[in-house]
């Protein structure tokens, strides 16, 4: 098959299975390998953790393009198109890049069939090798990977990076690597490779020494959060390490977080940077759909949190924020018919005001997909675009709209936005 047009590969590409019958990396490698591992060709950063991994990944690749670093990045999932997904220097890939990869990569798939028939790529396996190829013909100096799902068994398990990072572990996509906070922390920690740094954030007592004797077993020095390094949120954001300290734009605390992992495995890296740099770097940073403020007053925040953890980190924000500013909070929400329903509705507060609301995406949830008592306590609206407009012209001055529970809602809220952004001037 030879591609023409980057929409057909995007296509191409949702028509593939999501899942071989063995979760293991042999068929991404033996495809890597036709391809002459062009994973080993740039140096990497593996990114993992239930929540935080895609900011820690944004703010990192910035300090490496300020570092005069030509830099990949690997990041799922999008919020406005396919492309923003493989990045080089903050640019997403070109359409033609696109087409001329997947081409590259089809005649190896060719090759291979001829003594192996059925062989094919699942998806992710799929845009994983495309990544590690245009970051190789691109010959970038770095690219910050981060992980689909878990760790050990993810499909971009096949690097040796510089530095291994695990930003948080909680309860998410317990059916493919859990059911226990335990095994999905054995399943991160699977990143952790020989010799090489790692470094950790806010890791639950309970499970911080699977990771740690992980780290051990490999003889990979290790950095933790709170103990190596730490964040503080007054004024401003401050991050604190043995050798610096450092003064960031007011940020909700658990974004603080990933700043400070970002920061200490770029120092791991030993590449120059001033500190007015390193602020800036990061201050300039919009980490898209994660917690991306739209306006301040009244304040509208998206965030594409989708679990138990996230969901209560942005909670926990909102309401530091209601008490500061004496208003109220708005939650326009719409949630996966896969995920946890009930767990998330008993994080809102008796005064928070949440409404339902759903896309067009077959994994929506929908009204009859909610238990009884959420469809009874909550008002659902189906049209989001109506639901979104009216919440924000309800919202006063000093109250608090979030949109939240899928990237797919908020993708779709920055979308509308932007577009009306363009129409006005």
């Amino acid at each position: 098959m030879t591609f023409t047009k980057a929409q057909d590969v995007i296509n191409y590409l949702y028509s593939l299975p999501k899942l071989h019958e063995k979760a293991d990396l042999s068929y991404i490698k033996k495809v890597l390998t036709f391809l002459d591992n062009p994973q080993d060709k740039v140096k990497t950063v593996h990114v993992t953790g239930t929540n935080g991994k895609g900011s820690t990944s944004y703010y990192l690749s910035s300090l490496l393009q300020k570092a005069g670093q030509k830099t990949g990045l690997f990041v799922s999932p999008y919020v406005f198109e396919f492309n923003e997904r493989i990045q080089l220097n903050g640019r997403n890939i070109s359409d033609a890049d696109l087409v001329k990869t997947a081409n590259i990569i089809e005649s190896a798939l060719t090759k291979i069939r001829k003594t192996n028939n059925n062989f094919s790529l699942v998806t992710f396996e799929y845009e994983v090798v495309m990544a590690f190829l245009y970051f190789a013909r691109k010959k970038c100096d770095y690219a910050v990977i981060e992980v689909g799902i878990g760790g050990e068994h993810d499909k971009t398990n096949v690097i040796t990076p510089e530095v291994s990072i695990i930003t948080t572990v909680g309860l998410d996509h317990e059916q493919i690597i859990g059911p226990t906070l335990q095994d999905i922390a054995r399943e991160k920690s699977g990143i952790i490779k020989k010799n090489r740094p790692v470094i950790i954030g806010n890791i639950p007592k309970e499970v911080l020494p699977i990771i740690q004797q992980k780290a051990q077993e490999e003889s990979a020095p290790l950095k933790q959060l709170g103990r190596d390094f730490k964040i503080s949120q007054n004024e401003s954001l401050t991050l604190k390490t043995e050798s610096q300290k450092l003064s960031f734009l007011p940020k909700p605390i658990v974004e603080g977080y990933d700043v400070g992992i970002a920061v200490e495995a770029f120092n791991m890296l030993g590449l120059p940077l001033s500190q007015n740099n390193i602020i800036d770097a990061i201050n300039r940073t919009i980490v898209p759909g994660r917690y991306q403020v739209l306006q301040n007053n009244p304040l509208i925040v998206l965030d594409g949190a989708h679990n138990i953890q996230a969901v209560q980190n942005l909670l926990n924000y909102a309401h530091c924020e209601q008490k500061r500013r004496q208003g109220q909070v708005r939650i326009l929400i719409m949630i996966m018919k896969d995920k946890d329903i009930t767990q998330v509705f008993d994080l809102f507060q008796a005064t928070d005001e949440v409404y339902l609301t759903t896309i067009d995406y077959p994994r929506a949830a929908m009204k009859k997909d909610f238990p009884q008592w959420i469809q009874e306590k909550y008002q659902y609206m189906s049209d989001w675009e109506a639901a979104y407009q009216n919440l924000k012209q309800k919202s006063q001055t000093n109250d608090i709209l979030l949109v939240t529970g899928s990237f797919y809602l908020v993708g779709n809220i920055l979308q509308m936005e932007t577009k009306n952004a363009g129409s006005r001037y």
